[in-house]
């Protein structure tokens, strides 16, 4: 008897180690990562984040911008930041990202000045992360607390990203599923969307929606943009996101979309008679609950398929591998 309860202890220890190790990598990363290793590690890139918000404001947007780009293909593994190689097919060159895609110097800036103090320790996968969290409290939105011990790809897929990453024509079942994917819930897409509270878009990404002569866009609104964005010219022309109030983080984005005056279609389709009608009411009442959802979202999109531990390496330079 005492052989059999020996066995059976033996395999109820085994299962709980096999239980742990299928936990995902979330677990091994933690707030204090860097305490010991390199200490000034967030207030180093905080400072330059919000140096370069404040010479640029527009910047806030393109650096949480490109920690979703990163975040969509392969996980939170700072892939978008390779450059080119013979063998590495750059993210940054994939249509979502190519011309679009801003930040990559700020970033690049932080890593030196952490690398000043602390060579080879914080990973370009954790300052990318931070430098999201730190651009949305330069403009007054939410902060949140990071869990940091990411480490760096040595990939890249640029096929991934021409597939993963959300278009500006998406419909809503398309944006539900995609971010569905990615272990996010439809709250946290339409949250993660007010980003576009802040920063500007092309106008090719939205030259069909205000010539389209939609019932689903303010005709007014439509006028206005047009002006800058002629049919046949200005592909490259910028007009913000949200009209009211473009520089700051506050939840106008969802007002503008109960008006129809979502810039974008991907925007439009969050108030549009479907299911995430109720959640775009909800966060333009109460800004509070928005930038609740908001940092929330932010968190759990920076845990997507990470890498740590052993996995991954962290690199010196941010566009290459070491």
């Amino acid at each position: 008897m005492d052989l059999l309860a020996s066995f059976f202890t033996l395999s109820a220890i085994t299962t709980f180690f096999l239980l742990l190790s299928s936990f995902p990598c979330q677990a091994q990363l933690s707030p204090s990562f860097y305490d010991t290793t390199c200490p000034n590690a967030l207030s180093t890139i905080r400072t330059s984040i919000r140096q370069a918000v404040s010479r640029e404001r527009r910047m806030a947007a393109s650096l949480i911008r490109l920690h979703f780009h990163d975040c969509f293909v392969q996980g939170c593994d700072a892939s978008i930041l390779l450059d080119e190689t013979p063998t590495i097919q750059s993210e940054k060159t994939a249509f979502p990202n190519v011309n679009s895609a801003r930040g990559y110097e700020v970033v690049e800036a932080a890593k030196r000045e952490v690398e000043r103090i602390c060579p080879g320790v914080v990973s370009c996968a954790d300052i990318l992360t931070l430098a999201a969290r730190d651009a949305s409290v330069a403009v007054g939105g939410p902060s949140w607390n990071v869990k940091l011990g990411r480490r760096d790809s040595t990939t890249a897929s640029r096929a991934l990203a021409n597939s993963d990453l959300p278009g500006p024509s998406s419909s809503l079942d398309a944006l539900i599923s995609g971010f569905g994917n990615k272990g996010l819930s439809a709250r946290d897409m339409v949250a993660l969307s007010g980003a576009h509270t802040i920063g500007q878009a092309q106008c090719f990404l939205f030259r069909d929606r205000i010539y389209s002569n939609g019932t689903d866009i303010d005709a007014g609104f439509a006028s206005t943009r047009r002006r800058q964005c002629p049919q046949n010219s200005g592909d490259g022309n910028l007009a913000p996101l949200d009209l009211v109030t473009p520089n700051s983080f506050d939840n106008n984005y969802f007002k503008n979309l109960m008006q129809r005056k979502g810039l974008l279609q991907s925007d439009q389709v969050l108030f549009s008679g479907g299911s995430t009608d109720s959640i775009v009411s909800e966060y333009s009442r109460t800004p509070q609950t928005f930038a609740s959802d908001f940092a929330n979202a932010m968190i759990k999109m920076g845990e997507i398929e990470l890498l740590t531990g052993q996995n991954g390496i962290i690199r010196r330079v941010c566009s290459a591998i070491n």
